[in-house]
């Protein structure tokens, strides 16, 4: 059996759903452009408020107008050792309100979910970590060490004005940490009803999103036209979107890999493991994407009017490479995207990995086998990217951690910038008691 909860969580384990509920009811879409974001200030200033209602002093810096980033440190009882770092972002990515079974920014509770944009991404882990330090400041408990707390702008495009802003314009907030823990990690695939496999993220992929254009002869669309753009940047498009580049096992894929293998019983083929990772469902599509480099089409633009060939079309393309594969991953493109094709950078950041060692993680597995007594921690990749890739350019060790126990129906990998996004009032009570057991040990 899990361990009964300690007494004294009671408080957070009450007002994180509420927490989460009124952050996400804060709209702070982020379009990419700041003159059409909108709520990070206003959410950072929220969040001030809510650390200083229990004596916990914050900053806040904008990199630019609205573009708000706050920092609060709290001492730990060894001011010697190394500080550690939880991060997460204030933004979201747009949700379309009729689309949805409820609004998207009404922080809804209903059917034991809280329902709204940023359930799980990640204003989640923002409120556990706001319950949980304002219980801790209420009741009067100090952390080992440092513990840095940053809840950022910007991550959902890429952390430029946030994360990235934050590291290059004022490091000095983050002096001393070595380890850091955010997002996308800690949550659980149920093998039967005595094991559940908790995965923890430790590494992710690198970020290469592109534009591509071509540029052709224009001239009147009733022609016969053997230099057309909008036709060389179909193709290209079209090679890029049906390619399946080849399977690469990082190490932390391989040990996951091994983990899934021993828990289901089962053998995996090295060179075709997504046959036997359909076994964990829907989340096998988020583990599948960190089997290989990618490049998916999501954006094209091109000409005026119907009876007009243009002289240049373009399209946006959401490229990933693994950790290790940059050289590679520039092959492969080259080789899809062939002559004739501009490519631009929108934004390119690297990938990210840390081994599945060492004392911080030796707690995560304690704190979740704790709470859990069906808890097996295993290492994985993301397929996406998390502000961690600013956060290790200070020489952090990066994780994902952010735990939840899901019930084994709930299409989780759908959540993530999907429509009805939510989270189990439970899981969020889980959190925060996984966190205090982590953060008072680690």
């Amino acid at each position: 059996m899990a361990e009964t909860t300690p007494p004294r969580l009671a408080g957070a384990q009450d007002e994180v759903a509420e927490l989460l509920s009124d952050l996400i009811r804060i709209d702070t879409t982020n379009t990419g452009d700041t003159s059409t974001s909108a709520g990070e200030r206003t959410a950072a200033e929220w969040v001030a408020c809510k650390l200083a209602d229990v004596g916990i002093e914050s900053e806040i810096h904008e990199s630019e107008r609205g573009r708000a980033s706050l920092v609060a440190r709290i001492p730990g009882a060894d001011r010697s050792s190394p500080a550690l770092l939880v991060h997460g972002h204030l933004d979201v990515v747009p949700a379309d309100p009729s689309e949805w079974s409820v609004h998207p920014f009404s922080g809804e509770e209903r059917d034991g979910y809280i329902w709204g944009r940023g359930a799980v991404d990640m204003k989640d882990m923002d409120a556990m970590v706001l319950a949980l330090v304002r219980d801790w400041a209420r009741t009067g408990v100090q952390p080992p060490r440092d513990i840095v707390l940053a809840f950022l702008a910007d991550e959902e495009a890429g952390g430029k004005l946030g994360a990235r802003w934050m590291v290059d314009e004022h490091p000095d907030l983050f002096e001393g940490c070595t380890e850091a823990i955010s997002e996308v990690g800690g949550f659980s695939i149920t093998v039967r009803d005595d094991l559940r496999l908790y995965l923890v993220q430790t590494a992710e992929k690198g970020l290469a999103w592109m534009r591509l254009t071509a540029q052709g002869k224009p001239g009147h669309g009733s022609f016969v036209h053997d230099d057309n753009a909008v036709t060389r940047l179909c193709q290209a498009v079209a090679r890029l979107g049906s390619a399946r580049l080849p399977t690469v096992l990082t190490p932390p894929m391989r040990q996951f890999l091994a983990e899934v293998e021993d828990a289901y019983g089962i053998e995996i083929d090295p060179d075709e493991p997504e046959e036997a990772l359909a076994r964990l469902g829907s989340i096998s599509r988020m583990i599948g994407a960190a089997l290989r480099n990618t490049a998916n089409p999501t954006m094209v633009d091109a000409g005026y009017k119907a009876n007009v060939i243009p002289g240049t079309a373009s399209a946006t393309v959401d490229g990933r490479f693994l950790y290790g594969q940059h050289e590679e991953f520039e092959r492969q493109l080259a080789g899809l995207i062939g002559e004739g094709i501009q490519r631009e950078w929108l934004v390119h950041d690297s990938a990210v990995e840390t081994t599945f060692d060492g004392p911080l993680v030796d707690q995560m597995v304690a704190a979740l086998k704790a709470e859990d007594d069906g808890a097996r921690p295993v290492p994985f990749t993301m397929s996406g990217g998390t502000d961690a890739k600013s956060f290790q350019t200070l020489g952090m060790r990066c994780f994902g951690f952010s735990p939840l126990r899901l019930p084994p129906d709930l299409d989780f990998a759908s959540l993530f910038h999907g429509i009805d996004e939510r989270v189990p009032v439970e899981s969020l009570r889980f959190g925060v008691r996984v966190l205090d057991r982590f953060l008072r040990n680690a």
